[in-house]
């Protein structure tokens, strides 16, 4: 890999874990640098740490406490 992808790799506790696990990316970063993106959104999508998922996540709640509120009337 090159030095400023294994920086950024290492920067980032979230990346550097999930690289740990998903250590088939050592092949394609070493290939092809660009790929770091395609890795970092298949981390935030595995982690859920999108703003999608943020969304979701609040919407969720959101509705949750909606229905207490009927149950509670």
């Amino acid at each position: 890999m090159i030095d400023e992808t294994i920086l950024r790799v290492k920067q980032d506790m979230n990346l550097y874990t999930y690289l740990k696990y998903h250590s088939y990316w050592y092949k394609i970063l070493k290939r092809d640098k660009t790929k770091l993106k395609d890795m970092v959104y298949e981390m935030k999508k595995e982690l859920k740490i999108r703003s999608e998922d943020k969304l979701s996540d609040l919407t969720n709640k959101i509705q949750m406490v909606s229905s207490l509120l009927e149950v509670l009337k």
